[in-house]
């Protein structure tokens, strides 16, 4: 069983998600968490399908599958917020969803994430680094402003989620990207996104507010 926080975002292994926590249901999570042992604090990101994130009753449908948010750092308020650090780490699938505290649990299944065929990885990783840099001048060039693209780490798998976590896509696409069965898979189809966004962006000019500066990976 794991506490749930449904967002309107995707979180990726590996990269850091800060959440301000003002909703009482969410303060209650919180406090329990800290009543546990650190390497128990920790609750499970899953993406809202439809609805919304704020009101008891906006939340109508969830995604399957989630990763885990660890607690890393926390910043406690006199009128009861927070503000939280938290790092993803494991994927999930939620099997049973349930409502019997003021926030929601859910009974779930770890998921592997396997890397897949060396070989491949190895063959799409210096494809998806050029197709990421190409993306990026075009997020540039389209937004007008000068973009800082973070350091892409040396991993395969670990380039998989911050191309996921990164990228200007909607729910759909970048929830898709998390379900890969494996870290292959979620390049070769990152590499495909990567390629048709900037493609998209080259066409139109335009872009929406891009998630570059707001995902982080974690160095190790």
């Amino acid at each position: 069983m794991l506490p749930l926080f449904p967002l309107g975002t995707v979180l990726f292994p590996g990269l850091v998600l800060p959440l301000h926590v003002f909703e009482e249901r969410y303060r209650d999570l919180v406090r329990d968490l800290l009543e546990l042992p650190e390497q128990e604090q920790r609750f499970g990101v899953v993406c809202i399908r439809e609805g919304r994130e704020v009101g008891t009753d906006g939340i109508t449908a969830l995604y399957d599958v989630g990763c885990i948010a660890q607690l890393s750092q926390v910043q406690a308020y006199d009128d009861g917020r927070y503000d939280l650090v938290t790092v993803g780490t494991e994927l999930f699938h939620l099997d049973e969803l349930q409502s019997d505290r003021p926030y929601f649990t859910g009974s779930v299944t770890l998921l592997e994430d396997p890397t897949g065929d060396p070989a491949e990885a190895r063959m799409l990783d210096p494809l998806v680094r050029v197709a990421f840099g190409g993306y990026v001048a075009q997020l540039g060039a389209a937004s007008g402003a000068e973009i800082e693209a973070p350091e892409l780490p040396g991993d395969p798998q670990v380039l998989g989620h911050l191309v996921g976590a990164t990228m200007a896509l909607d729910l759909a696409d970048r929830q898709d990207l998390l379900e890969q069965p494996d870290g292959v898979a979620r390049l070769r189809r990152g590499l495909t996104l990567l390629r048709r966004e900037a493609g998209v962006l080259q066409a139109l000019r335009a872009v929406p507010a891009p998630e570059l500066a707001r995902a982080h990976a974690l160095p190790n």
